[in-house]
């Protein structure tokens, strides 16, 4: 197994293009885009570009980041470009391909590594051979791009891209896209038509598309729903492409549950580390948890409960031993994403929750990733709420949450051994939890206090131990840690 190197000290930062920063560098910046600070819409667009994170690269860079995760950032008619339209081409709306090359070259100059998001499970009705099929039927030399009804190849029944009235109602009643409307779409949504992979051409066009922008500069891959692609050797050729054109070349998956199948070492490097997610919000919200509000991601539903401590810490060792070494300090950790509600809103908007797991998150095991605009108390329910425009006004932002971010990042990068070293579970009992990391002759010890008083813990230390991070109260191995609180000490 060989995963790449620089994944285990990255900081990662996920970027929602269309609502991170907006510039008047890109020509569409003169459109009429929907008020910046208004309520996100499932269909309107705010007009955040490339240009824009090019200009906040120096905030990135102070905050700590050092590898970016955008979601997807090709030609799409929609505000989140997961209906891809041309593979080829970065979205005008965000400044073209010109937008993404200064954009790589000026991340690479300040050590920053560029991930983007690769849909390859489905493309969009806009997608020209799509098109094409629907303007010519069987004729069309790309009817195997897709999985179409032939009735309707022949022309005996009505079909389009766009469903009439009935068909729509066969589709909310439960039948299948195929019969509905005559081909097969994911999750049988109408905008979102289904590669058919077992297609050499269409194996060749996506394989083609992934060593193109690897060519071009990026240095990684997130798959979107990589599972409803059913073919392992699809993936294992997808990774031998890439990785011939950069070895480092990161390949993340989204997988919300447990995925040895694709981390055997010739698929994925890692995935997005939903079981990671679901445990922080069991263990740190405490009596804040909004049940109601995290249910809203079905990824997550009936794996988020109130655990104690001793189950919290039976979860992370499970966890942390799912996979080999290589790939659990490569995995993806986060607490929050597109996807689902801001962990904000799922802890009822207690900061306390939020900072207990982003000490934990910068602790253990796996890359950390933090949304955009987590660090400074963006909060949100589900899509579209989630995906806010950043406030950019300062006076919108909570400083006392963006200095603890920073303080936690950069305990990180100071500390080896809390990316790289060994992992001991040294307490767990009612509401405090504790671990150490070990790497050659450093060790940290990492504690929790989840509760709403003053807990004090015996731990063992070799010498006379110095507080790194929090604020506890050390009385030779007896440790008082502030309510609702974390600590490392070395």
């Amino acid at each position: 197994m060989s995963t790449p190197d620089w994944v285990k000290d990255a900081i990662f930062y996920q970027i929602f293009p269309d609502r991170f920063a907006k510039s008047g560098r890109n020509p569409a910046s003169t459109l009429p885009f929907e008020t910046w600070d208004s309520a996100p819409t499932p269909h309107g667009f705010k007009g955040g570009d490339l240009y824009g994170v090019i200009e906040k690269l120096d905030y990135l860079q102070e905050l700590g980041i050092t590898a970016i995760y955008f979601t997807p950032v090709f030609a799409s008619a929609s505000n989140h470009r997961y209906h891809t339209f041309d593979y080829y081409n970065v979205d005008q709306l965000l400044g073209g391909n010109e937008a993404l090359r200064k954009l790589i070259d000026e991340a690479h100059k300040r050590g920053m590594r560029v991930v983007l998001d690769g849909v390859f499970n489905h493309a969009s009705r806009g997608f020209w051979q799509f098109h094409h099929v629907l303007e010519n039927g069987a004729g069309s030399p790309y009817v195997d791009w897709f999985y179409f009804d032939p009735e309707r190849l022949k022309g005996n029944k009505r079909w389009g891209a766009y469903p009439a009235t009935g068909e729509l109602h066969a589709l909310q009643n439960g039948e299948g896209s195929l019969n509905a409307i005559g081909y097969q779409a994911w999750w049988n949504l109408p905008a979102l038509p289904k590669f058919n992979t077992n297609t050499p051409a269409v194996r060749d066009f996506l394989f083609d598309v992934a060593e193109y922008w690897v060519k071009f500069g990026i240095d990684g891959w997130r798959l979107d729903v990589p599972g409803e692609i059913d073919d392992d050797e699809f993936w294992r050729e997808f990774r031998r492409r890439v990785r011939a054109i950069n070895p480092e070349t990161y390949i993340v998956g989204e997988i919300w549950h447990e995925a040895q199948r694709w981390l055997q070492g010739d698929q994925f490097d890692a995935v997005m580390n939903y079981l990671f997610t679901a445990a922080s919000l069991s263990f740190f919200a405490n009596s804040h948890l909004n049940i109601s509000i995290v249910t809203q991601a079905g990824g997550l539903k009936d794996r988020v409960r109130n655990m104690h401590a001793y189950d919290f810490a039976n979860e992370v060792d499970r966890i942390l031993n799912i996979y080999p070494r290589d790939i659990t300090e490569s995995q993806l950790n986060l607490l929050d994403s597109h996807d689902m509600p801001r962990f904000l809103s799922c802890v009822s908007g207690d900061k306390s929750s939020l900072k207990l797991a982003w000490l934990f998150m910068f602790t253990i095991s796996g890359a950390p990733c933090l949304f955009y605009g987590d660090e400074i108390g963006v909060d949100g329910g589900h899509d579209p709420e989630c995906r806010k425009s950043f406030p950019w006004d300062e006076s919108k932002w909570d400083k006392d949450l963006l200095e603890y971010a920073k303080s936690c990042i950069t305990l990180r990068k100071e500390y080896p051994s809390l990316r790289r070293g060994e992992y001991k579970r040294v307490y767990a009992e009612g509401e405090v939890m504790a671990y150490t990391r070990s790497y050659q002759d450093e060790k940290v010890t990492v504690a929790f206090n989840v509760s709403n008083s003053e807990q004090t813990v015996e731990l063992s230390f070799e010498k006379k131990p110095e507080i790194l991070f929090g604020n506890p109260v050390i009385s030779g191995n007896k440790i008082a840690i502030p309510p609702r609180s974390g600590v490392a000490i070395k």
